[in-house]
């Protein structure tokens, strides 16, 4: 017999990311050293400090018991204090927050919690291919909004058509883009209007370029009445293997939350909650570190794509740099084109949705070593590069 899965199984989208990474591994297998600038997965370890403090917590016999279901009041009460510290943002720890396994779970979690079969769910185009996974569970319309340059990459709220759930992302995935405060406020507005739900994706809060900064959707006038705010601690404390984060809103749609995920899993493992706690309450410094990191990173890769004559426009935050294919060509025979050509993975723009058909994104997570002998070889063959015609 060959087993059928659900439909819900069998309408999930291919995983974008699972394809990069076969691709690569491939290709080393193969003898050819691959530089992989397809993925944002930090090679930085995370900091000293932080591996500590799990090692200590998981000595507690508290934290090889189960665990409170809604998550360690410890982490809860730290995320109060940061979301305070960084955006005036004042928090209910034991009402207004919730313990989630990492971001990816918590936007699938979103989408089966706010949308019925047949609801609309709103996603940015380009945006964060991992949206979809919950929409196709939730048997919800994916509804894609374009985000172009011409508007600095904010939505066109006057243009949206209603839906149960809208995400937004900022700083950007893939481009880079801050929020506006006219963004968030207009999301407020609409959402009020069309009693959809926001949920603002705060992956890149903390990785902000040139002095500026994020800014929480929470804290906009009448934001938590219709939206929640998504933390990870993936990006700023490297810790993207620990699989930690947060929810913030309202103390209704927190119970909802909460209850879905009593039925789906029971919490993080403790001791990684409690060094979460560490690095939030802890770990402005480290913070600040990984900023300056990752804005070395874009500067060596955008001085060093123009210095070749390449376009690129400069990030403004986050860790990746989106690059318009020179001439205008297809993305997806660019990325060719370089892993052919330079040994280099770079992610096509298509895999973002449509409008990222043009271009490539190039991940700052690689070692500054790795991630200059890639650009180098970018710039070694650009020249062959005649807009797509003949890729190979």
């Amino acid at each position: 017999m060959t087993f059928q899965p659900a439909d819900r199984v069998s309408r999930l989208p291919a995983q974008f990311f699972a394809a990069l990474v076969a691709e690569a591994t491939a290709r080393q297998r193969g003898g050819q050293r691959i530089i992989n600038l397809g993925q944002g997965n930090p090679v930085d370890p995370t900091p000293p400090a932080l591996v500590d403090a799990l090692a200590a917590a998981a000595a507690e016999p508290q934290h090889q018991r189960y665990g409170s279901f809604r998550g360690l009041a410890a982490l809860k009460e730290a995320a109060s204090r940061w979301w305070h510290r960084r955006f005036g943002v004042v928090l209910d720890p034991t009402r207004e927050l919730a313990v989630v396994i990492g971001v990816k779970v918590a936007l699938a979690e979103l989408s089966l919690l706010a949308a019925n079969e047949g609801d609309g769910v709103l996603v940015p185009d380009p945006g964060y291919p991992d949206y979809d996974a919950g929409i196709a569970l939730a048997g919800a319309r994916r509804l894609a909004y374009p985000l172009t340059a011409d508007t600095a990459y904010q939505p066109d709220f006057g243009r949206l058509p209603g839906a149960r759930l809208m995400f937004l992302n900022y700083p950007h995935n893939p481009t880079g883009a801050l929020a506006t405060a006219d963004t968030l406020a207009a999301a407020v507005h609409w959402a009020r209007r069309t009693g959809a739900l926001l949920a603002h994706d705060l992956a890149y809060g903390d990785i902000v370029f040139d002095g500026g900064r994020a800014r929480s959707l929470l804290a906009a006038p009448g934001a938590r009445e219709v939206g929640v705010e998504l933390l990870s601690l993936s990006k700023t404390f490297h810790m993207a293997g620990w699989r930690i984060g947060l929810v913030a809103g309202g103390s209704d749609v927190i119970a909802a939350f909460e209850t879905l995920q009593d039925h789906l899993h029971c919490s993080q493992f403790g001791a990684i909650q409690a060094a979460a706690a560490v690095a939030l309450d802890q770990g402005d410094a480290w913070a600040a570190a990984t900023t300056a990191l990752y804005e070395r990173r874009r500067d060596l890769v955008v001085d060093g794509l123009r210095g070749a004559g390449i376009v690129v426009p400069k990030p403004m935050g986050g860790i990746f740099v989106w690059l318009p294919v020179p001439g205008g060509g297809d993305g997806t025979r660019f990325a060719r084109f370089l892993l052919d050509r330079a040994d280099v993975l770079v992610a096509p723009g298509v895999g973002f949705g449509p409008e990222g058909t043009r271009c490539v994104r190039l991940s700052l997570t690689t070692a500054d070593t790795e991630l200059a002998e890639a650009i180098a070889r970018i710039a070694s063959v650009v020249a062959a590069w005649d807009g797509g015609r003949d890729a190979g």
